[in-house]
């Protein structure tokens, strides 16, 4: 059985899904009453998964419930949500700018995404191997490539790597090691964010801004698209969408999984195919887009089924659920031997990370160094909408191009991030693999520095 599969009656699935909202509520009251939590930003999808994981740790939920059919429970959910939550948001129409500066701008945004998940891997695994050669025997290699995955992707991607590691290459605890990653790299995101504008601040660099309650200029339906009258409601429409393309998605996987490919095919390219379920959705509703493009161009379809306002809204239905499932499901008894690793890379990717993001940031974004730095660093280590929360506290009218930056750079980031998810499949298959792909991370690193420093360079030689 995969690890995103699970068997429970439908009682334990009500029980489970009423400890997530319940709690999700207790966490949103937290937020808004408390101080000190209201003003560290951190989402209430992390304080709630945090409380579970709390009550988890002490025990309370064993006095009623099964915890680890709940932990079990609490990982499908992670990874649905994540394959869900990508697919809602491929399917928004988005218009991108034809302004040259600004297309460049979320270009560079896009390469410093990429930049930032290879030096989170590179440094990831040189300590991870450090201390599998010396003081950890045993410790498994390609651990640190866990890192970019929490910090960089969040709790969906940490979640579904850190399980392939561990139930196809026996990395004990894997799953937990990478869902630990990602809960630490939204408190890293609020916590360091929010000292950063608190300095800026005190220097004089950032200047404090008039505090509005932000209005959503989103277009809640256009003229062309189904209309309140019609038989059928908007957001059954968008829901239906989003579960065909899912359930394309998984029609796709299921073939692959029964295809006969050999013991390579079967440890190492069905575990893949499966943990790229976000990616497979994604491209299948790219293409579902493009039908729906010919078929208006040449008038057979005469509305605009897809819905930005309503996809945007069920995007952070499924990533909130995703992130407080994705906590909760932590074990934090199989992270024991894990502790020295965990704290050590997650110090570290924390200080590149910041150092790194905010060098390229200043040097590239000039005239709004600070919403660009602390909008991409909040992503880096958290998700967009750490990273939009951030941006508010500095640019609260979404006045600079930062927004649309964090927004539209995503397309890039896969398309040149991709080698680096296809050396998932590769380092974990032992040390050499692992540094063989360490090697490759690093001439991908070096290559994409030059291409998003190219202005600088080729100035410099101009001038010379």
């Amino acid at each position: 059985m995969h690890f995103w599969e699970f068997e429970l009656n439908t009682f334990d699935v009500w029980l489970y899904i009423g400890i997530i909202v319940v709690v999700f509520l207790i966490a949103n009251v937290l937020r808004r009453k408390v101080g000190f939590i209201r003003k560290s930003l951190i989402p209430t999808a992390v304080i709630g998964g945090l409380l579970i994981l709390i009550l988890k740790s002490f025990g309370l939920f064993d006095l009623f419930i099964d915890v680890d059919k709940m932990n079990e429970f609490m990982e499908a959910i992670t990874y649905h949500a994540l394959g869900l939550g990508v697919i809602a948001l491929t399917l928004k129409d988005n218009k991108r700018t034809k302004n040259k500066e600004l297309q460049k701008q979320v270009f560079n945004a896009g390469l410093i995404t990429v930049n930032t998940y290879l030096i989170q891997a590179i440094i990831g695994t040189i300590i991870v191997v450090l201390l599998a050669v010396t003081f950890l025997k045993g410790l498994f290699p390609a651990a640190g490539f866990l890192l970019p995955l929490g910090y960089g992707q969040g709790s969906g991607q940490a979640l579904t790597f850190g399980s392939i590691f561990e139930t196809s290459y026996g990395f004990v605890g894997g799953a937990s090691f990478g869902l630990t990653i990602a809960t630490v790299g939204f408190l890293v995101a609020c916590l360091i964010g929010v000292f950063h504008i608190f300095m800026m601040k005190k220097k004089g660099v950032i200047k404090d801004k008039e505090t509005v309650q932000f209005t959503s200029t989103e277009v809640v339906a256009s003229p062309d698209e189904v209309p309140v009258t019609e038989a059928i409601d908007r957001l059954t429409i968008q829901i239906a969408l989003i579960l065909l393309v899912y359930f394309i998605t998984f029609m796709f996987m299921f073939g692959v999984e029964k295809l006969p490919l050999g013991n390579f095919g079967t440890n190492t390219v069905k575990p893949m195919i499966w943990g790229f379920n976000f990616l497979i959705g994604s491209i299948f509703a790219v293409v579902l887009k493009s039908i729906f493009k010919k078929l208006r161009e040449k008038k057979i379809m005469t509305r605009a089924y897809p819905n930005n306002y309503l996809l945007n809204r069920i995007s952070g239905f499924m990533f909130d659920f995703m992130i407080i499932a994705g906590t909760a499901a932590i074990e934090i008894n199989v992270l024991k031997s894990l502790v020295v690793p965990l704290v050590i890379i997650c110090l570290f990717g924390a200080i590149i990370t910041y150092f790194y993001v905010r060098k390229l940031a200043y040097l590239l974004f000039p005239g709004y160094e600070q919403e660009a730095f602390v909008s991409l660093f909040g992503m880096l280590t958290g998700t967009t909408s750490t990273g939009m929360i951030l941006l508010r506290e500095v640019d609260p009218k979404f006045e600079t191009p930062a927004a649309n930056n964090l927004v539209y750079q995503s397309f890039y980031a896969i398309a040149l991030g991709f080698p680096l998810f296809y050396l998932l499949g590769v380092a974990p298959n032992g040390l050499l693999q692992t540094l063989i792909s360490l090697g490759v991370v690093i001439v991908m690193f070096v290559i994409l520095n030059i291409v998003v420093l190219r202005d600088f360079i080729f100035k410099k030689k101009v001038k010379n």
